[in-house]
C-alpha cells in the first residue's frame, strides 16, 4: 500500500471526480490559474479525453477543448502532450482515435478496453515531457474512477495515477445532489492502494450557509478517513463547458423580444459548441440550444454548429422536420449561419467517394458551394485580418475532413448567399475577437455588441475562480504543490 505521507509535497496532482460533469475541468483550470499567479510554471494534463469539442494546438495537432482552456489559465500555448489520447465519438459503437494530436484510426466499443491499454506508454511519455518542463502538472481524470466495467485497462483515472505514482483529490458536486454518498461510495469501490492514493476530498458547487454543512463534513471525515481539501462555492462563470452546451437564455424569448434571438440546433453529434459562447455572452443577445423544430421560433438568427459526423446529423435534421421550418425562416428574412460541418450541410452537397462518413449526400442548397471529403484531416490555427465583412483581426482554428470550394475574398467566411441571409465558415472560435464580432452582427442587422474580446472575459472568470479556490482550499495542501 502506498504511504499517503509520501504525497505531502509533490510536483503533480490528479483531480478525479465521482462522475462526469462534477466540475473537474473547470477546477483544474482554476487551480492552474492559482498556481500560475503564485509564480509557478504550471501545465495541465489529461491522459485520455472523450469529447467532440477539440482545439488545434501550436504544434499542429488537436486536443480536448478543456485542455486548451487550462493552458490559457497557465499562460502557455496548448500542446499535444497535454491530452495525448483524444477519443471523438462518431456513433454509439465507434469513435475516432486521436493520438498525440493526429487521427490514427478508430476505436470500436467492443474492443475499447483491450485497445486503450496499449496507449499507456504514449500517455506516460507525454506526461514525463510536461513534468520535465514545468514546476507542477495538474492532471484531470475522466468520468469516474469507480466504474466496474471500465477499471480493467484504465489509463484515464486510477490506472494512470498508479502508473505515474500520483496523489489524487476526489471531487464531488453538491449541486447535483448525493455528494456524500458519491464520495464515500467511490472510495469504497477503489482498491486499498487506490484509496491510499486519495489525498483529500473536494466538494464543488455549494450554495448556502457553510454552517449548515458542518455536520455532514464531520460525518464525511469520520467515515472516509480523508481530509477535506475545501468546499468550492457555486460561481456563475463565463467559461466553456466541455461536454454539454451550458449557456442558455436567462429569460424566455417572449420576455426579451427586444434582444437578438439566436437559436442553435443541437443535433446528436454536435461539436465545438463553445464557438457560440462569445455570442451568448453579448448583453443584447438571447441564445438558446434547440432540439426540435417547434423550438426554433422566434429566431432572428439560426446557427448550425459543427458536427463530428455531418452526414448523420444532416439526415437527422431532415428526418426531424427542420427543413420546412428553416425554409420559412428564410422566407421571412431570417439569417442562417453554418460553422464547419454546419456550413457543409448548407451547401449543394458533400462528395464522399472515400467513404469517410459513409458516402456522398445532397446538401440543403442554400450556399453556393460544394464539399469533398478527404482522408487527411485539415488542422490549422488562424490569426489574421478578415477580408469580409470588415478588416478586423480574427483568431481561431480549422479542423475538418471536408474541402469546400469557397470564395477566398470572403474570408473568414467560405461562402455567403447573395442576399447575405446565409453565411458559412470553417473557422472555429470565429467570434472570439470583439471588433470582428460586432462588425458581423452589424452586417446581419444587429446594431448592438459590446466589442469585448472573449479571451478577456474568460481570463476574468478564471481569476474569479482562482480567487474563490484560494479562499476555499486547505492552504497547506495548495502550498505543497510544486515544492
Amino acid at each position: 500500500m502506498t504511504d499517503q505521507s509520501t504525497f505531502l509535497s509533490h510536483e503533480a496532482l490528479m483531480i478525479q471526480g465521482t462522475a462526469s460533469g462534477v466540475g473537474k475541468s473547470v477546477l483544474v483550470a482554476g487551480l492552474c490559474r492559482l498556481l500560475r499567479r503564485r509564480g509557478l510554471r504550471v501545465a495541465p494534463f489529461k491522459p485520455q479525453n472523450m469529447s467532440n469539442n477539440a482545439a488545434v494546438t501550436a504544434d499542429g495537432g488537436e486536443i480536448g477543448r478543456a485542455q486548451a482552456l487550462q493552458a490559457l489559465a497557465c499562460g502557455i500555448a496548448p500542446s499535444v502532450d497535454m491530452n495525448p489520447v483524444l477519443i471523438k465519438p462518431e456513433a454509439d459503437q465507434r469513435a475516432q482515435l486521436i493520438v498525440r494530436g493526429q487521427a490514427v484510426g478508430h476505436l470500436e466499443a467492443r474492443r475499447f478496453r483491450q485497445d486503450r491499454i496499449a496507449l499507456l506508454d504514449t500517455v506516460l511519455e507525454s506526461f514525463a515531457r510536461l513534468r520535465a518542463a514545468y514546476d507542477v502538472v495538474i492532471v484531470e481524470g475522466a468520468g469516474s474512477p469507480a466504474e466496474p466495467n471500465l477499471r480493467a485497462g484504465d489509463i484515464a483515472n486510477m490506472g494512470f495515477a498508479e502508473a505515474a505514482d500520483l496523489p489524487v483529490w476526489l471531487v464531488g458536486d453538491i449541486h447535483r445532489g448525493g455528494v456524500f454518498a458519491a464520495l464515500k461510495g467511490t472510495l469504497d469501490i477503489l482498491s486499498p492502494s487506490e484509496r491510499a492514493r486519495v489525498q483529500a476530498l473536494l466538494i464543488n458547487g455549494f450554495r448556502g450557509s457553510p454552517e449548515l454543512l458542518q455536520d455532514a463534513l464531520d460525518w464525511l471525515a469520520r467515515e472516509s478517513g480523508k481530509p477535506l481539501a475545501g468546499v468550492i462555492p457555486w460561481l456563475d462563470l463565463d467559461l466553456p463547458e466541455e461536454d454539454a452546451p451550458y449557456r442558455q437564455a436567462a429569460a424566455s424569448p417572449e420576455a426579451s423580444a427586444d434582444r437578438l434571438q439566436v437559436a442553435v440546433i443541437a443535433y446528436p453529434r454536435m461539436s465545438n459548441h463553445d464557438d457560440i459562447d462569445p455570442l451568448a455572452a453579448e448583453g443584447g443577445v438571447a441564445l438558446r440550444f434547440v432540439r426540435s423544430p417547434a423550438e426554433l421560433q422566434p429566431a432572428d438568427l439560426i446557427i448550425l454548429p459543427g458536427s463530428k459526423h455531418v452526414a448523420s446529423d444532416l439526415a437527422w435534421l431532415k428526418e426531424a422536420g427542420f427543413v420546412p421550418r428553416l425554409e420559412r425562416h428564410l422566407r421571412y428574412g431570417g439569417k442562417l449561419l453554418g460553422i464547419c460541418g454546419g456550413m457543409q450541410m448548407l451547401g449543394e452537397g458533400i462528395r464522399d467517394e472515400a467513404g469517410i462518413e459513409g458516402g456522398s449526400v445532397g446538401g440543403l442548397g442554400w450556399l453556393p458551394l460544394g464539399t469533398t471529403m478527404r482522408k487527411e484531416k485539415q488542422l490549422r490555427r488562424i490569426d489574421c485580418i478578415a477580408r469580409y465583412p470588415a478588416e478586423h483581426r480574427v483568431t481561431g482554428y480549422e479542423i475538418h475532413h471536408g474541402d469546400s470550394d469557397g470564395d477566398p475574398a470572403l474570408f473568414p467566411f467560405a461562402s455567403v448567399s447573395p442576399e447575405r441571409q446565409v453565411w458559412g465558415t470553417y473557422v472555429h472560435g470565429l467570434f472570439e475577437q470583439g471588433a470582428f464580432r460586432r462588425a458581423w452582427l452589424k452586417a446581419i442587422g444587429f446594431r448592438g455588441g459590446d466589442g469585448e474580446n472573449q479571451q478577456r472575459r474568460t481570463l476574468a472568470s478564471l481569476d474569479r475562480l482562482a480567487d474563490a479556490m484560494e479562499q476555499a482550499l486547505d492552504a497547506a495542501l495548495v502550498d505543497a504543490l510544486g515544492i
